[in-house]
């Protein structure tokens, strides 16, 4: 079973944790966790300095395009990041958690 960590912004916590709360009722995430972050960027040509959510959306590898389809239907961003990056080594412990947690 192949593991990642999916990641997204979102502009609020009111949004973060709706987007959250939709990926771990329909059990596409194991555990999420959102972050307070600055996040600076260039968008339509002008440097942008946001504070933002970050999500830590921790699933399985092949949930990613469900993932994708349900954050980009509840986000209010014309262009969110989402993002997904390969978890190489995990306890055995918690790869079975990510497993019985997701579908």
């Amino acid at each position: 079973m192949k593991l990642s960590i999916v990641q997204t912004t979102c502009e609020d916590i009111n949004e973060a944790k709706k987007i959250a709360k939709i990926l771990l009722e329909e059990k596409l995430a194991a555990c999420i966790q959102i972050t307070d972050v600055e996040s600076l960027y260039i968008w339509k040509d002008n440097l942008c300095n946001d504070k933002e959510k970050l999500l830590s959306i921790k699933t399985k590898k092949k949930n990613f395009k469900k993932i994708q389809r349900k954050i980009k239907e509840n986000h209010s961003y014309d262009l969110p990041e989402i993002i997904s990056i390969d978890i190489e080594d995990a306890s055995k412990e918690y790869k079975k958690f990510i497993g019985e947690s997701c579908k």
